[in-house]
């Protein structure tokens, strides 16, 4: 009789560890930590793939998009943006012309992108927050001068082109004047005709000009002579 009493308490009231067994299976499962008796439960390992993958690719396509940009770009030039607000900047792209693109990129993402090939010298102000401007035009002046006139209206002497590559050379900041004082096409088919009817002192001090203003210039006297013969046989 008292073994059969016994039996029926130890039934009726679990032991200790039965107790503290049940009290953890019935517990919210920390997926991060081992229960008794059990087997950790962890997120599938492609959730972290994919997500490691993302920024990865965001990196590749800003590569290849400034590599897109150096096909047909005649300057590079980075200017400190730190400070700007999202509408100056927003104002800031309007004023350029469609031959002029403007692209935030990270200076360790552009170098990747321009290491190995002559816009490599624009090393030296790969540093700070630059944005990034490509002139897909000859028309140096008229592309650097809208950055200059927004400079000025808004007041931001501070910010101002931390260097920029024209025909593999790096330019510095203190060098832009040199830049942005570059004769125009126009100015250049003057000197051409001027030197063409001048004694030829004259056309020898033109033909003695850097090699980009020659070939501006020949390349400007051939289309004029093609235009002329194009008249006379309509």
């Amino acid at each position: 009789m008292e073994s059969t009493a016994t039996a029926a308490m130890t039934f009726a009231v679990p032991s200790t560890k039965a107790q503290a067994r049940y009290r953890v299976l019935t517990r919210p499962t920390n997926p991060f930590i081992v229960p008794a008796g059990g087997v950790a439960q962890r997120p599938p390992a492609r959730h972290l793939c994919i997500r490691a993958a993302i920024p990865r690719t965001k990196k590749e396509e800003t590569v290849e998009t400034v590599r897109e940009q150096l096909e047909n770009c005649y300057l590079l030039a980075g200017i400190n943006y730190k400070g700007f607000t999202v509408k100056q900047f927003q104002e800031l792209r309007k004023t350029f012309p469609e031959s002029t693109k403007l692209i935030v990129a990270k200076n360790t993402l552009v170098y990747k992108a321009v290491e190995g090939t002559p816009w490599e010298t624009l090393k030296p102000c790969m540093k700070g927050m630059n944005v990034w401007l490509f002139v897909h035009s000859e028309e140096i002046p008229a592309a650097l001068k809208p950055y200059r006139d927004f400079q000025r209206e808004k007041k931001l002497e501070d910010n101002d082109f931390t260097g920029a590559v024209f025909e593999g050379k790096f330019y510095g900041p203190d060098e832009f004047k040199k830049l942005e004082t570059l004769p125009t096409r126009a100015e250049i088919y003057a000197t051409l005709l001027g030197a063409l009817k001048a004694p030829s002192s004259a056309l020898v001090s033109t033909l003695q000009a850097p090699a980009r203003e020659l070939l501006m210039v020949l390349k400007a006297h051939i289309k004029n002579l093609e235009e002329q013969q194009a008249l006379s046989c309509s």
